[in-house]
């Protein structure tokens, strides 16, 4: 039974031990990922901060009458846009979002637009009205973005949505990520940077120019939370597969422990066994 034992031990062992492996090299990838998506991140939001500030100089700042863009509707059907992980082994990353969907939208008629394949796989599971989808949140281009915010628009405009919500994770810093809901439509006044005192006159009116500048607007803030959200993926990936690693090396210490005992013990059966038989 002691031999047998040592056997399943170290099989355990080197299941571990290759298990480890893959987890220490899925944590350097996401390391080296980590970088450039933080690089992009970064670069995204100095235009982000001034395209903010232009919107709502347009919106709140004209002297003309206040654009339908920023007076709230009566909601009867909202629009996620949700940015989730293109895979798993991230910790809580994907499950947090579609949690916080959840509990949002508990009392909405709402469809999707998921980004992401995780995102995707989910709603399609649930049974939750898609619009359209985007597979990969790596490699999400500007332009992909601006047919998204050109479709949403339209269908703002035309009253099939009474509210656009887009649903991301912020990048805090390698060990904290947030879940964020964004109104992007109607424009959520919360949002709009400290007022200054400058009156503004819109030619040929604020409607007619954020119908222009909104489309690449709302681009821009899709694709700055998709930055974020593949920044706080690969954030939360490295440590989960880190956390994983060191556990792995735990469990093979504890395993390898556990065999060199059952040696010891067959050892010492196997030295009774031969005193006792020489005696005899």
């Amino acid at each position: 039974m002691a031999g047998a034992s040592m056997k399943d031990i170290k099989l355990r062992i080197r299941s571990v031990e290759s298990t480890m492996q893959i987890t220490k090299a899925m944590q350097l990838v996401a390391s080296s990922k980590l970088r450039g998506a933080r690089a992009r991140m970064e670069a995204s939001r100095p235009y982000m901060k001034v395209a903010r500030t232009a919107v709502w100089d347009i919106a709140l700042h004209n002297t003309g009458a206040q654009s339908d863009y920023v007076i709230p509707r009566e909601i009867k059907r909202r629009c996620y846009i949700v940015i989730a992980g293109d895979r798993g082994l991230a910790g809580s990353y994907n499950a947090n979002m579609f949690k916080r969907i959840e509990w949002d939208s508990r009392d909405a008629n709402c469809c999707v637009i998921p980004i992401g394949r995780k995102a995707r796989d989910f709603y399609a599971r649930k049974g939750v009205p898609i619009v359209t989808e985007i597979e990969k949140v790596e490699g999400l281009t500007l332009e992909t973005c601006t047919e998204i915010a050109r479709e949403v628009m339209a269908r703002y405009d035309d009253g099939t949505y009474d509210e656009i919500v887009l649903a991301y994770t912020s990048f805090v810093s390698v060990l904290t990520q947030k879940t964020k809901l964004k109104p992007l439509l109607p424009l959520d006044a919360h949002d709009a940077p400290e007022r200054t005192n400058r009156q503004m006159l819109c030619e040929p009116g604020a409607d007619k120019l954020l119908r222009q500048f909104l489309p690449e607007y709302l681009a821009g803030l899709i694709y700055s939370a998709a930055c974020d959200s593949f920044a706080s993926e690969q954030a939360a990936r490295r440590v989960a597969m880190d956390s994983a690693t060191k556990n792995a090396g735990e469990m093979i210490e504890d395993l390898s422990l556990r065999y060199n005992r059952a040696r010891q013990s067959s050892i010492t059966q196997e030295l009774t066994e031969i005193v006792a038989g020489a005696e005899h």
